[in-house]
């Protein structure tokens, strides 16, 4: 009976060992940069042919670098079109915005093309930007989606604040209050 209840506890310590090392992998895997990191460098191709964008590029700027789950569904639409309505806004304000899925360059020039969209959208299907910044990825079948979470990167290359979204209607507003608030 002792030898049971030892392999017992034995095989239970063993099990709890191999699941705290996956949850921590996990966790490692989808941890979101913090604010006063410095933001990692990147270049992507964007849906305008034959153009790549990079954080280098935008040096001395804000840069709202925010990644999004789909090209042309609700929510991403919604997203997309509150950044486009204040692209004035972000200009005034010394900032870009940029966004980013797992997405094809196609993809990207199909949904700018059908919604008016003139900021660029960044390819990343090899999630290369999406793993360097912490950003989870979901998968649902085949298909994977990135996590709707944004990165406000200051002039200097450090990132300010970063948003794990929620309220699609209001995100724009967020971050633009977000920068007026760094400017002070």
């Amino acid at each position: 009976m002792r030898k049971a209840l030892w392999m017992f506890l034995a095989v239970g310590a063993m099990a709890c060992g191999v699941i705290g090392l996956k949850g921590r992998a996990a966790a490692q895997a989808g941890t979101l940069l913090q604010p006063g990191a410095v933001a990692p460098n990147f270049s992507l191709p964007t849906q305008v042919d034959n153009v790549s964008a990079g954080l280098k590029d935008y040096k001395g700027k804000y840069v709202v670098l925010y990644f999004y789950p789909k090209d042309m569904t609700t929510g991403c639409t919604i997203e997309a079109h509150n950044f486009e309505r204040d692209t004035a806004k972000y200009a005034a304000a010394n900032a870009v915005v940029l966004g980013v899925s797992l997405d094809t360059v196609e993809s990207h020039k199909t949904f700018c093309s059908k919604d008016g969209l003139n900021f660029k959208l960044l390819a990343d299907p090899d999630h290369k930007v999406i793993d360097a910044y912490g950003v989870p990825v979901a998968a649902r079948g085949d298909n994977k989606f990135a996590n709707r979470d944004t990165f406000l990167i200051g002039p200097n290359g450090k990132i300010l604040k970063v948003w794990e979204v929620k309220d699609i209607q209001a995100h724009s507003d967020d971050v633009l209050a977000a920068i007026a608030e760094a400017r002070k």
